[in-house]
Parts: C-alpha cells; structure tokens; sequence
C-alpha cells in the first residue's frame, strides 16, 4: 500500500468522485458536496500547506482512498484535523482503514499535536464503529446534529 501526495494534475477527477462519495455515504446525498472547481481549490491551497497530509491510497496500482489531514485550532489547542478517511466500498471492513489511521496518526505525531478530531454524520454507523474501535470519544453534536465531533489520541 502506497501513500501518494495529491497530484491535481493526474488525481483531480479521482478527488472530486471520491469527495462526493464521502457525501453519499455520510448524507444520503451529494447536496451538501457544493461545487468542485472550489473543492479542487481548497484541496490545493491545504495541500500545500500539508503535502503529505493530503493523499491518494494505491494498492496494487489502483487508487482505493483518500486523506486528507491538516493541524488547526480548536479552542485554543493545536489539534490534527481528519477532514477525509475515505475509502472505496469495495475495500471497507477489510482492516485496511487501519493502515490509514496508522498513516494519519503518524502525520499527526510528527507535527506534534496530542489529539486529532474528525466529524462523522450519526448515521454512518460503520464508520462510527470503526472511529470507536480505534479509541476514539465523541465530543459531541455540532451544526444542528447534522455531524458528531470525534476525538482520538495521537
């Protein structure tokens, strides 16, 4: 399993279906997924402020996920931030999703932050599971109950 920085020029249609994808699963829908010429923009501008935090995953010369990891503030403390752990369905509830959190926490470790948070729609019981099998606490509802904000130790 490889870990590649997010190349725009050869990954950009990948992002954007896998991004929406996220939506899909998360929502039931991609409404909430807005325009992807200003997710595309967003991705570049953080990817260059944290290249090896946002990845495409490659087994066996196929693109199977993404993340996408940045440090930022919350309530005065540095914090690691989750903004995709994403997968293909095909490769769900295989153990591979381990691998990636092995990669972000390792991200996070080496910029120094003791915690990392993540949001997760309430009705995404298998990644609620999952986030939880890995130790991670929920802090609570945010926007409306829309999403729960998790947090992990690095």
């Amino acid at each position: 399993m490889n870990f590649l920085p997010i190349d725009l020029t050869k990954h950009k249609a990948k992002a954007i279906a896998f991004r929406r994808d996220s939506f899909i699963v998360s929502f039931g829908t991609d409404d909430g997924f807005g325009d992807p010429d200003g997710y595309i923009q967003w991705l570049a501008q953080n990817q260059e402020k944290f290249p090896d935090g946002f990845v495409m995953v490659e087994e066996d010369e196929v693109l199977i996920g993404q993340l996408e990891l940045s440090i930022r503030e919350y309530k005065g403390e540095e914090i690691g931030y989750v903004h995709l752990f994403y997968l293909v369905p095909e490769k769900r509830g295989q153990g591979i999703g381990i691998k990636l959190d092995e990669y972000a926490r390792k991200f996070f470790g080496k910029h120094q932050v003791a915690e990392f948070h993540l949001r997760v729609a309430p009705s995404n019981d298998q990644a609620l599971s999952f986030y939880k099998k890995l130790g991670m606490k929920v802090i609570g509802p945010e926007f409306d109950g829309k999403v729960i904000r998790m947090k992990g130790k690095v």
